[in-house]
């Protein structure tokens, strides 16, 4: 499993629109191959800004199937209009800590 870790921020005053889109594009994701699971954080100490997580099977799952898919431009026609800036996204794997 891969945890896509995007970091938004979005124009001042249109957090509750943003909201809402997010929660539209949640049946986007919910086409692509690979995808798993959707959660979107505000952060408290920086206002406008989200951490948006989605699990992927795969880093390919996310990088190629879905960024050049007509599902990722789904997700930037009903998202894109509210980023104040380029999301900055990052990949991660899960590690096993000994006991």
């Amino acid at each position: 499993m891969i945890v896509e870790l995007a970091r938004l921020s979005i124009r001042p005053g249109s957090e509750a629109e943003f909201e809402e889109a997010v929660a539209q594009a949640r049946g986007v994701f919910a086409r692509a191959r690979g995808f798993q699971t959707l959660a979107l954080h505000r952060i408290i100490e920086q206002p406008g800004v989200y951490m948006l997580l989605l699990h992927w099977a795969t880093l390919e799952d996310h990088t190629e199937h879905f960024r050049k898919s007509s599902l990722f431009a789904e997700w930037r026609a009903l998202v894109g209009p509210f980023f104040a800036s380029p999301p900055e996204v990052l990949h991660g794997a899960p590690v096993t800590l000994p006991a």
